[in-house]
């Protein structure tokens, strides 16, 4: 099938699949999936530019149909995700406008590639040391009642919740009673900044500070974090479109089997504990940065 935007030629069943395969790890992990969907439209000879944006416009009707399935299951704190929006907004932006930079400097690939790449490599290994880190604490106390939704870094949220730097903002959904909105500004922006440079919701490094940072409950980050997706990667769907960046026909073929994909993987979360959904995703950033090094290579981008 020719894809007259971006110039591309490409099997739609390949995306279609690709596209179901990234909606049950986005509905399950809270994920946009573009730690998958950026390699595997790269890997076909879609250009960066064009792997970023049009990643953005396919996963805004995936993360819809995820969400409310999230919403349906009590995981979203629709309050935090609209107090987010703003952060969220700015940062989308800042990256884009980097994408430009590099696009003007003709070496985009190159560098989108190497930094989600690192990006990737350093999330999942991060994960994998905490689910670790979280077994063996709680391995030393068997004897005593575990907590579903227990982590190592237990200590960084509560450090965090001890910034008194108002406005302070209440979170009952997510079992936080109070908070500063420049926190919660912070990690949005850095957020946006993944999602408008490398492209998708950037899930995979939102939902880890939810968690991590912020102290949300695993399964409310998944939820609420996807509820954010659909409006960073909406704003960042205009913005790239506008740049010329977007192709929207490979996004509407790759949303025919997301859209599947996201309620199993929205019901999936409810047999497993916070830990194991953080575990079962650490691998996952690592086979999108497998993919990213094999074509970077393959196309004469890394000599």
């Amino acid at each position: 099938m020719n894809f007259l935007i971006s110039g591309q030629h490409i099997n739609p069943i390949y995306l279609a699949v690709t596209g179901f395969l990234i909606g049950i790890f986005g509905g399950f992990f809270g994920v946009g999936g573009s730690f998958l969907a950026g390699p595997a439209l790269y890997a076909v000879g879609v250009p960066m530019n064009f792997v970023v944006g049009t990643d953005l416009a396919h996963i805004v009707g995936k993360s819809i149909v995820a969400a409310k399935k999230h919403r349906t299951l009590g995981n979203v704190d629709i309050k935090l995700g609209m107090v987010m929006v703003l952060g969220t907004i700015m940062g989308v932006e800042t990256g884009a406008q980097g994408i430009e930079y590099f696009k003007r400097q003709a070496n985009v690939n190159l560098v989108v590639g190497s930094v989600l790449t690192i990006v990737l490599v350093s999330i999942s290994a991060f994960i994998f040391w905490e689910v670790w880190r979280t077994s063996e604490m709680q391995s030393r106390r068997k004897k005593k009642r575990k907590k579903e939704d227990e982590s190592a870094f237990d200590h960084v949220p509560k450090a965090v919740w001890r910034i008194k730097l108002p406005p302070m903002i209440e979170l009952p959904v997510s079992d936080i009673k109070k908070l500063s909105l420049w926190v919660i500004m912070f990690v949005s922006f850095i957020g946006g900044i993944f999602s408008g440079f490398l492209g998708g919701g950037a899930g995979y490094i939102r939902m880890p500070m939810l968690v991590y940072i912020l102290g949300v409950p695993t399964h409310v980050a998944v939820g609420t974090d996807l509820f954010e997706v659909v409006i960073s990667a909406g704003y960042g769907t205009v913005s790239h479109a506008l740049k010329g960046n977007v192709d929207i026909m490979i996004a509407l073929v790759m949303h025919t089997g997301a859209a599947i994909g996201a309620q199993i993987g929205a019901l999936l979360t409810e047999r497993f504990s916070g830990p194991r959904i953080r575990l079962a995703f650490a691998p996952l950033p690592l086979l999108g940065a497998a993919l990213l090094v094999y074509n970077l290579f393959t196309r004469g981008e890394l000599k």
